[in-house]
């Protein structure tokens, strides 16, 4: 299926919400025209078999060796889950930290070392969690193979972060393929793709909103 089809889908059950003229304001203080909640991916059934169909395509596609699907914490679990329950492979998750009772766990599920991990995440920006959860488990003796996503926003930060640690990454969806849908859509104005592009190429920069 092509991001163009993925986009269509997340646009419709306002997974992802473009409001160029309205920016939405990140826990960072950044302002942004675009919110992702790929959450709501799960209380719409339709979407979310094709969403986690596709998970696992890509997954057989590209890392048809995996042995084991990690989930990111918290939002890649239940995706991890459906795709580990699809291809009928074991599945856990990383926790943002090691618990602070019990057996400390931070990775949850059996991973023994040497075995091909592929990390399911649901939305990269500048893969700062993505990437804390691949070196837990490097550091546990896994062998991660690399990510599959449902969104990227294709940041360059986030890019940058991925090479740097010899990440793969690949995304059912980016921003480039879900603005062009918007517009054919009417969902934004042609003139507002503009924006939302610069937005995402520098997010730190708030010229994308004076852009006429």
């Amino acid at each position: 299926m092509s991001k163009t089809e993925i986009a269509k889908g997340l646009l419709s059950i306002e997974a992802v919400f473009l409001r160029p003229q309205e920016p939405f304001t990140w826990a960072s203080g950044i302002k942004s025209p675009i919110y992702c909640d790929n959450r709501l991916t799960l209380t719409a059934p339709d979407v979310r078999t094709i969403v986690e169909e596709e998970l696992a395509a890509t997954v057989r596609e590209y890392y048809p060796e995996c042995e084991v699907l990690m989930g990111t914490s918290t939002a890649g679990i239940a995706h991890a889950a459906i795709v580990g329950h699809i291809m009928d492979l074991p599945m856990g998750y990383v926790r943002g930290s090691k618990k602070d009772h019990g057996r400390t766990n931070q990775i949850e599920g059996k991973l023994l070392p040497g075995q091909k991990v592929v990390v399911v995440e649901d939305l990269i920006s500048t893969a700062g969690s993505a990437c804390e959860t691949v070196e837990v488990l490097r550091e546990a003796g896994a062998h991660v193979l690399g990510i599959v996503s449902i969104f990227t926003y294709g940041m360059k930060k986030g890019l940058t972060r991925l090479a740097e640690k010899k990440i793969e990454n690949h995304s059912l969806c980016d921003l480039d393929a879900l603005v062009k849908v918007a517009v054919d859509t009417g969902y934004i104005k042609p003139e507002e793709e503009n924006k939302i592009l610069r937005f995402r190429d520098d997010p730190s920069d708030e010229g994308w909103m004076k852009e006429e």
